[in-house]
């Protein structure tokens, strides 16, 4: 049977505060997208929240650090903490870009994109959540595949963007800026199902 001490659990207990706050970012960049106006104060309210993330992930490593003993393996302890702090990496890349190509507006394709990102983070939270639980959880596996289906979700909606993009745009300028800030969005997504792929790894380890 799959037990942890408390001085083990502060292991699911960091994860679970990293992905409250990517989920934060992932809302702030939801904000940003569907109300496109004090551009400059919502990016840099992204910024900081991208920095508290940086100081979290900061934390559990200086944790392994200091454990003799983890309750997952320390690889995939620092493999689930790296990927969390490239979603919001990438979401603070992606709503500098913005600012960056001097976006006017915001084209309805990147809010699809914006809204699934919010979606798999939220799911990431009730992974993160559970993730203490993996023996005996019974919505774990559900969010993991959940998460797998919004990405997938977001490739199509990512491709039809770009072939929107070719078909209709005249000005390459545009198109430049927007393929970039398409590709953007999508690693977002990819990263977040990188997350719920590492802990499935992990979930079968352990079954």
């Amino acid at each position: 049977m799959f037990k942890t001490s408390k001085k083990e659990e502060i292991f699911f207990n960091m994860f679970s505060e990293t992905a409250e706050t990517t989920l934060k970012a992932a809302r702030a960049l939801d904000e940003l997208v569907k109300n496109y106006v004090n551009v400059d104060k919502k990016i840099n309210a992204i910024e900081e929240i991208e920095h508290e993330c940086d100081n979290h992930i900061h934390k559990i490593m200086q944790q392994i650090n200091k454990s003799f003993i983890t309750p997952i393996d320390r690889e995939d302890i620092c493999e689930i903490a790296k990927e969390m702090d490239n979603i919001t990496d990438a979401i603070e890349s992606t709503a500098h870009r913005f600012k960056m190509f001097n976006v006017k507006s915001i084209k309805e394709d990147a809010i699809k994109m914006v809204k699934l990102i919010v979606d798999c983070t939220l799911e990431l939270k009730g992974v993160m959540a559970e993730l203490k639980n993996m023996k005996t959880s019974k919505t774990l596996q559900d969010m993991i595949i959940e998460v797998n289906r919004i990405e997938d979700e977001g490739d199509t909606i990512f491709r039809n963007a770009i072939t929107k993009l070719f078909v209709v745009e005249t000005d390459p300028v545009e198109i430049t800026k927007w393929k970039e800030i398409y590709e953007y969005l999508e690693n977002t997504l990819d990263a977040c199902e990188d997350v719920a792929n590492i802990v499935e790894g992990v979930v079968m380890k352990h079954a």
